[in-house]
């Protein structure tokens, strides 16, 4: 049997999204919001505390999730200087369950695909192996999210600027556990209204 490493996950979703001319957190997808996917995903997963960091339009995100923020599992944090970039949502979220658990997750809030099930196979993964980050990939190309033990904390508080944790990953190769994921649609970032019409279209024919 496995040994469970309790283990946070933390949603990145504080960005302003410039492109869309609105939150694109609130994007509708198949009846959800982007984020919402992105929340259910994690909530529903093996995941023992789910962090979502918020910034930009952050009171009218939390009005649209409405119950969803009142889940147990939940804790939710507002960055007030998003605009700073992705580190300072990473160091935030860290913050609140660092002292706590002995490994993290970060998501990115716009992966709308996304499943409980990607995030489990990880976490397994990861328990089973002595490695400190473990990360997924799709035919060999590094994907999110990814997994780190408490003792890439302070590296991980180290971060700065508009970035996340790709260059951590980089400096530690030989500490990097890789699960190959065969689901490319998982790993859809949504970047651009082009990416978001591209997303809908993949769903529609795979329909």
């Amino acid at each position: 049997m496995i040994q469970e490493k309790p283990t946070a996950g933390i949603i990145l979703a504080a960005g302003a999204a410039t492109r869309f001319g609105q939150p694109k957190q609130l994007l509708r997808l198949k009846e959800k919001y982007l984020i919402e996917r992105v929340l259910d995903a994690a909530l529903n997963s093996r995941l023992s505390r789910v962090v979502l960091v918020l910034g930009y339009a952050h009171q009218k995100i939390l009005q649209a999730l409405a119950e969803k923020t009142q889940h147990s599992k939940l804790h939710i944090e507002v960055n007030p200087h998003y605009k700073k970039g992705q580190s300072h949502s990473l160091r935030i979220g860290l913050a609140a369950v660092k002292k706590d658990f002995p490994a993290v997750t970060f998501l990115l809030g716009d992966q709308p695909m996304l499943n409980s099930a990607t995030i489990n196979t990880l976490l397994e993964r990861f328990w089973s192996g002595d490695k400190d980050i473990c990360v997924p990939t799709y035919r060999g190309q590094r994907k999110n999210p990814a997994i780190f033990s408490r003792r890439l904390y302070n590296n991980l508080m180290d971060i700065k600027g508009d970035t996340g944790a790709r260059q951590l990953i980089d400096d530690n190769p030989d500490q990097v556990l890789t699960i190959e994921i065969d689901d490319p649609l998982c790993f859809f970032d949504v970047d651009t209204p082009q990416d978001f019409k591209n997303l809908k279209k993949e769903i529609e024919e795979a329909a």
